[in-house]
């Protein structure tokens, strides 16, 4: 193999492989010797067919292998030789004019990843906002909590049902005078306007008393589940057992203890712990912005130009989905076409942060354990059925760069926080709407000008491992009806805002997506 460079400007590089025919014609050779006793020809024993009718048989096949294997061979060595580490999939071209019993020239083009004062995490200044759980808060929310667990109680027998009260009802449903199945009932509670039965149901029973019998007559949604229903008229034949009326719901032990905790003290904990933990996020987002902008404002060196094409490409993407999906879409896609040198420079601040990040990261240990990766895989082929989730984790585990998009958000959730340990932090109280405020005034500031950090060493890029945005890698199911509840009533304080150039600024480098997936999702 020989071996010329052809290119060496800034990060990009280029080379041209010879292998020379003579190399070429031994490779094949040796794999037909290696196949020949395996090849079964009428006319000869097993394993004594000549070589020269292998050859004429297969030989087509076994040179393309043999070009395959020895071009993916070369590139490695190349590799290995010249010490290259490749921003993004080298590109390989075998020369047009090629064909067996000539020289193979291969064309190789890359970018490297660039050489970078590894950073200093010395220094690092960072306010924490921190959003307090009032008391009142906390009542507001046990209220809600309250209002999904009403509670009746039977009303004078003289009361006609009205809205809100729930009725205990036995009923028997007919076609044609005819019950069938699944139309029968006894103690069925329905309160009425809730719109638990079908349309017309309820609205019949307004106005009816406890030891009341009606018959009412209801029309079946065309679209009913039950296909032998659909669309047809049936009747009801109902008797009201009670009516009862709505009675204020005391948050007491009582009430705690019926949603499966032992005391309100521990029902108002989970409480407090869910409404720290709806800003704990945007507190996250805020100290993580100013981290990275510390970090880009002390950092200045070129990127390779393949990943910041790549991150823009998805950027992109994602900004033409939602203006697409925009009320006006014409006037969103005009707005961020007006806007695209924005996102571009946007792309490169983002692949420059993911470098910065890998490389802090690998100069001070910060790693994936396996046990951590082995959970990612099992979360991310969740989504997948039995056999495709199989196959997923079986391309995860045989392809490093898609195990590595994988691996992305959680090292650098690792990453920043190992950041956040090493800064200095103060914290200072404020409310939902000073933390909101401080978040957009960061994405509208305009970004200081690079300049040089003070270095450690010098050492090459380490492959970055493309951070993707900041959040969980999932989340824990709520061990009690209580938490559970608590969960669902908590609201997030602010909604995710659609994809903008503060947004899109807001993380390094994004995940993509792995090239090749199982085709059937659940």
């Amino acid at each position: 193999m020989q071996t010329k460079q052809t290119v060496n400007e800034g990060l990009k590089r280029a080379y041209l492989i010879t292998i020379p025919a003579a190399d070429l014609s031994a490779k094949i050779d040796a794999e037909i010797k290696k196949v020949a006793p395996q090849v079964r020809m009428p006319g000869f024993r097993p394993g004594k067919v000549p070589t020269n009718l292998v050859k004429k048989m297969h030989g087509e096949a076994l040179h393309g292998q043999v070009v395959n294997d020895t071009i993916r061979e070369s590139v490695d060595q190349l590799l290995r030789n010249e010490a290259l580490r490749p921003a993004m999939q080298p590109e390989i071209v075998l020369n047009e004019d090629y064909e067996q019993g000539k020289d193979a020239q291969i064309s190789v083009s890359l970018e490297v990843l660039p050489t970078i004062d590894t950073p200093s995490t010395d220094g690092l200044t960072l306010e924490k906002l921190v959003v307090p759980v009032t008391d009142a808060q906390i009542d507001e929310a046990l209220a809600g909590i309250a209002g999904q667990n009403k509670s009746y109680k039977d009303a004078a027998k003289t009361k006609k049902a009205a809205d809100g009260d729930q009725l205990i009802i036995d009923f028997v449903g007919k076609l044609d005078g005819v019950e069938f199945d699944g139309g029968k009932a006894e103690d069925a509670a329905l309160v009425l306007g809730s719109g638990t039965f079908i349309p017309g149901f309820e609205d019949q029973l307004v106005g009816v008393k406890t030891g009341q019998e009606k018959t009412i007559t209801v029309t079946f949604p065309a679209e009913y589940q039950a296909g032998h229903l659909a669309g047809k008229e049936a009747t009801f034949d109902i008797t009201v057992k009670a009516v009862k009326v709505e009675t204020e719901t005391q948050i007491d032990e009582d009430f705690a203890k019926n949603l499966g905790l032992d005391s309100l003290e521990k029902l108002k904990e989970i409480m407090k712990a869910q409404l720290e933990q709806q800003t704990a996020g945007l507190t996250r987002t805020q100290m993580k912005r100013a981290l990275l902008d510390q970090l880009a404002a002390g950092h200045s060196f070129e990127v390779p130009a393949t990943m910041v094409e790549a991150e823009f490409a998805q950027i992109w993407a994602q900004l033409q989905q939602e203006a697409a999906n925009d009320e006006d879409a014409a006037a969103a896609l005009k707005q961020i076409e007006d806007e695209k040198d924005e996102y571009k420079a946007i792309a490169e601040r983002r692949v420059r942060l993911g470098l910065l990040l890998s490389e802090i990261g690998q100069a001070n240990g910060v790693e994936v354990t396996q046990q951590e990766m082995g959970m990612l895989i099992q979360q991310a082929a969740a989504q997948y059925r039995n056999e495709d989730r199989e196959r997923f984790i079986q391309y995860i585990q045989s392809e490093p760069m898609a195990a590595a998009q994988l691996r992305a958000p959680l090292y650098e959730d690792k990453v920043v926080d190992f950041l956040f340990d090493k800064a200095e932090v103060t914290e200072r109280e404020v409310t939902v709407e000073e933390l909101q405020a401080a978040i957009e005034a960061e994405e509208t500031a305009p970004a200081p000008a690079p300049k040089k950090a003070a270095a450690k060493k010098k050492a090459p890029a380490k492959q970055a491992e493309a951070p993707a945005e900041d959040k969980p890698v999932a989340k824990k199911a709520p061990a009690k009806k209580a938490e559970a509840q608590a969960q669902a009533q908590a609201k997030p304080a602010a909604k995710t805002a659609p994809a903008t150039k503060a947004a899109a600024a807001e993380k390094p480098a994004a995940k993509k997506a792995p090239a090749k997936k199982p085709a059937t999702k659940k």
